[in-house]
């Protein structure tokens, strides 16, 4: 169906290309012919990609080039006014120059800037829109159809695009100007000059558009706030940039329109023949023109560093008082630089004017521009730099609110104190954004994939983890949430319920265990980065048949030093068991046995109290051997039996007597008790 709408399409081309091919030049017809006929039934590259290549206004490709051209209009707006540094004026000699090597340098860099313009124009007839019509729920659909797109474009931005692109300065400098008939003298007359700032109207009705549909799409412009800052003040320095520019255009506009009034002065005493055309540095060649400069008074009339004169240059005479108008081209853009960002900041009120009608216009504007950029300036910076801080005045006002709260409920200072060394750790290791929020907002697949980013390498750090599947890994990532504790913290204590695992990524943890409180018995050991607590917890949600009641725990457990570690609680780690019977395989049970503190500590105790049995067997039949003659063999026996028999009998009575009072053993090595075996019905391994 595809390629019978190509076909018919191509067959209504080829009709229209007959009827223009006696108007169109060879070589274009040979390309047109080339990339509409397919060779070997194939359309060309091209024409398909013309063609079929509809753009998502929110996609990639789109937003980065809306960054590009942003960036390239804001530029193209920094080399227009750069065509008003373009005269010159040599005071000795009374007249203006041109300097057209700097005005080839601003056009080339010109048209540059203008391709850039055409070819956002060529991108928006390849750009879908959303229908207007489908904007009741969600997005909205896309029209993706080229000549609706092209339909749409033409009867809204097309013009004003197209006026932002035209090269009006090119056309003012290059065309208009010269043909003029004292081109150097009409440019500082500044009235054809000043048209290249009417382009900047339609060019900022597309960028102001640009940027709004950026901010739309990202959501921001920059993003950092650093960036955003320096954005902000580049539009201020744009802002200073136009305005010196314009004041230093303004200035000869000042001079030339003093020595053309001194000029007509001169002739209409009849006393020295003067004409603008001298007043242009090309007619110093003439004789003429080196007679009226031997014998005029226009240099002195309208000498801005003489106060006496009877013309007022007003803001403009610091241009020559200053010999800016004479100076290289660096110097001269910093100064009116300089000159801009002064007014602009003090809303032009250091400048003492005249009272010339335009002058005090321009001063007027200055101070409102400088008003409103100045106020956004501080405003939008203002805003940037306080996104950066943010979070650390919340942390600042919540410590000061801990602070109050303890003081008010007066706690002891040293619980105060590990309330103040947990908030700062706290901080240190967050920065003050809440994780948890931020996964909750996002969708369940995101979320498992950036907790499997986060937990599963060092989940894997566990040795005990080790052993068991990804997809098993992945269910357990995805319940896992991060447990910061400060050192001194204890996690918890023997006897308590135990409601999470915790299993350590840095820090130390000192497990210890009274074995319920008997008399002279400890046990305490060291866990590390890799080791994890609370295997209570895993017995008790292996249990088919486990009761609501969480299990009490074994031991004590306290932060040695600060420690980070996961966390999973009883009800996360009781679904996991429960929807993975792969947690039940002995395979795993093997390795929690090996990697659990709990289960190391019973089986060096059970081996030490076996191996004190067997050695003081041992000693005993040595004894007994030793003692006893040969002959006293027979009795010798005897009362080892009977001795054998008692003691056996009285192991018995204070084991029953034990078990009634709450005692374990009567060894002197004190016996801890095997932990509970859950009952792992499903003996498959993995």
């Amino acid at each position: 169906m595809r390629d019978l709408v190509y076909y018919t399409q191509t067959a209504k081309f080829r009709r229209r290309f007959r009827r223009l091919q006696h108007r169109l030049p060879t070589a274009f017809i040979n390309t047109i012919a080339a990339i509409s006929s397919p060779p070997n039934g194939e359309p060309h590259p091209l024409l398909i990609l013309w063609r079929y290549q509809i753009l998502d206004p929110d996609s990639d490709i789109v937003t980065y080039w809306n960054h590009v051209f942003l960036l390239t209009s804001i530029l193209a707006l920094f080399i227009d006014p750069l065509y008003f540094f373009l005269p010159l004026v040599v005071a000795k000699d009374l007249c203006f120059s041109f300097d057209h090597h700097l005005a080839v340098k601003i056009t080339c860099y010109r048209s540059i800037a203008d391709l850039f313009f055409i070819l956002h124009i060529v991108l928006k007839f390849r750009t879908a829109f959303v229908a207007p019509n489908t904007r009741v729920f969600g997005r909205g659909e896309l029209v993706m159809d080229s000549n609706e797109i092209a339909h749409r474009y033409l009867r809204s931005d097309f013009v004003i695009d197209v006026a932002a692109a035209l090269p009006l300065p090119q056309i003012v400098i290059w065309l208009v100007i010269p043909v003029a008939r004292n081109h150097t003298a009409d440019y500082a007359n500044n009235t054809l000059s000043l048209i290249v700032l009417i382009q900047y109207i339609p060019r900022m009705f597309v960028i102001f558009p640009l940027h709004q549909r950026i901010v739309k799409t990202t959501g921001f412009i920059v993003k950092t706030a650093w960036a955003g800052a320096a954005y902000n003040l580049v539009l201020f320095i744009l802002a200073s940039h136009v305005l010196g520019a314009t004041w230093y255009l303004l200035s000869f506009g000042r001079q030339y329109y003093c020595w053309k009034t001194a000029c007509a002065r001169e002739n209409n005493e009849g006393n020295i023949g003067c004409v603008n055309q001298f007043l242009d540095c090309k007619s110093m060649v003439m004789p003429e023109r080196q007679y009226w400069r031997n014998v005029t008074h226009v240099l002195a009339t309208c000498d801005p560093l003489n106060s006496n004169i009877g013309f007022a240059f007003g803001i403009f005479a610091e241009a020559f008082t200053s010999e800016v108008a004479s100076s290289p081209f660096v110097e001269k853009y910093l100064y009116c630089l300089w000159w801009g960002f002064k007014n602009l900041s003090s809303y032009a009120q250091n400048l003492d004017t005249s009272i010339f009608l335009g002058e005090n216009v321009f001063c007027i504007v200055t101070c409102i521009v400088g008003l409103v950029l100045s106020a956004q300036l501080i405003g939008n910076m203002q805003t940037n730099l306080q996104s950066m801080s943010v979070r650390l005045e919340e942390w600042r006002i919540k410590r000061r609110d801990t602070e109050e709260w303890m003081r008010h409920r007066q706690l002891p200072p040293a619980l105060a104190e590990r309330i103040r060394r947990f908030v700062q750790y706290k901080w240190l290791a967050t920065r003050g954004v809440h994780e948890e929020s931020i996964l909750w907002s996002l969708p369940q697949d995101l979320r498992r994939e950036i907790q499997r980013h986060l937990c599963l390498s060092l989940v894997r750090r566990v040795p005990f983890f080790s052993q068991m599947d990804d997809q098993l890994l992945d269910a357990i990532c995805e319940r896992l949430f991060s447990s910061l504790n400060t050192e001194g913290t204890y996690i918890v204590r023997e006897g308590d319920p135990v409601n999470e695992m915790l299993f350590i990524i840095r820090g130390q943890l000192e497990s210890s265990t009274t074995n319920g409180g008997r008399t002279g018995f400890f046990n305490s050991i060291t866990l590390r980065p890799g080791d994890f607590c609370g295997e209570e917890l895993l017995t008790w949600a292996l249990m088919p048949t486990s009761s609501l009641n969480f299990p009490s725990s074994t031991r004590t457990v306290k932060a040695l030093t600060e420690v980070e570690a996961f966390a999973l609680q009883a009800e996360d780690l009781k679904f996991v068991a429960l929807q993975f019977k792969r947690l039940q395989s002995k395979r795993i049970q093997h390795a929690f046995r090996y990697y659990s503190h709990q289960w190391r500590t019973w089986a060096a105790c059970l081996i030490q109290v076996v191996w004190r049995r067997f050695k003081k067997r041992k000693l005993t039949k040595e004894l007994t051997r030793r003692e006893s003659p040969l002959g006293a063999n027979q009795r010798g026996l005897g009362a080892t039996m009977l001795a054998s028999r008692f003691a056996a009998n009285t192991r018995k009575q204070k084991g029953l007597h034990g078990a009634e009072t709450g005692t374990s053993s009567s060894l002197k090595m004190p016996q801890l008790f095997k932990p509970d075996e859950p009952n792992f019905y499903t003996d498959h391994d993995v």
